[in-house]
């Protein structure tokens, strides 16, 4: 082989690895945003199943009233869910993926806002 076909040869091997990483980093944006989805989807499926089980007692019992720190409650319930599943729940990164299940100061301060 002379140096004209090696150097072709890594030419070529160099813009496939640049392909490959690139497909890499496509995958990976597109997993990130699947995972996103699900872990929303399943906390709106429990959202779903609580409202129709509150429904049914409702309709049992018509005098019971839904609270509002029910709902508050609830809401931080639901973004520490979101929060554990490792997504940030912050105005600043909210539903970027949290790396390597790092803390973020921001999503702690709105989780255990009082």
């Amino acid at each position: 082989m002379n140096n004209k076909e090696l150097y072709t040869g890594f030419k070529n091997m160099e813009s496939q690895t640049k392909l490959m990483l690139t497909r890499f980093s496509e995958l990976r944006e597109a997993m990130n945003e699947v995972l996103e989805k699900n872990s929303e989807l399943e906390i709106e499926n429990q959202h779903l199943r609580e409202l129709l089980e509150s429904r049914s007692k409702e309709d049992h019992n018509p005098k019971t009233q839904p609270q509002k720190t029910q709902k508050h409650s609830e809401s931080r319930k639901t973004l520490e869910k979101l929060f554990n599943a490792g997504f940030h729940v912050c105005n600043q990164f909210y539903g970027k993926p949290r790396e390597n299940g790092e803390g973020c100061m921001f999503c702690d301060e709105i989780i255990n806002r009082k």
